[in-house]
């Protein structure tokens, strides 16, 4: 059974169907760490439109998901990260990391978020109530926190 789920969708998840699926058929999972991003809004802003690379965003996705599971043992893990429009308020991506242990399963949701945020080839273009859009910048505490993992290899 593979470890993990990758996937890059337009539609909205279902967290609790997600959820299940993970779980099918594993008797050794003890916790599932999660994490649901949802768009933030604040200043006017009304909207993010995310654009990707189609093969090579998947292919970094799964690379860090298939880090996540050697590096803290996870049985299994999903990654969904939407694209397109998404308003304020609309859930934009979900982790779930299946564990024996829950310190494994929480330190695998972390470690995949902030390798997400860094390493996967997204675009984000915020959209304003004025009007106003501009392409998101990437930052540096983003970086810090990915570099508290080291490498995505081990």
């Amino acid at each position: 059974m593979s470890c993990v789920t990758v996937r890059v969708q337009a539609e909205a998840f279902d967290v609790t169907h997600e959820t299940a699926l993970l779980l099918r058929g594993r008797e050794d999972v003890g916790g599932v760490g999660a994490f649901t991003g949802i768009v933030r809004g604040g200043g006017g802003l009304v909207a993010l439109e995310l654009e990707h690379y189609p093969g090579m965003t998947e292919s970094m996705m799964r690379q860090i998901a298939e880090s996540a599971c050697t590096r803290f043992g996870l049985t299994g893990c999903t990654v969904i990260h939407r694209v397109g429009r998404l308003e304020v308020g609309m859930p934009i991506v979900l982790v779930l990391c299946a564990a024996a242990h829950r310190k494994a399963a929480l330190d695998g949701t972390e470690f995949m978020m902030d390798w997400l945020k860094t390493s996967a080839p997204f675009w984000k273009r915020e959209e304003f109530s004025n009007g106003r859009s501009e392409w998101v910048q990437p930052r540096a505490q983003d970086d810090a926190a990915t570099a508290r993992w080291g490498t995505l290899g081990t």
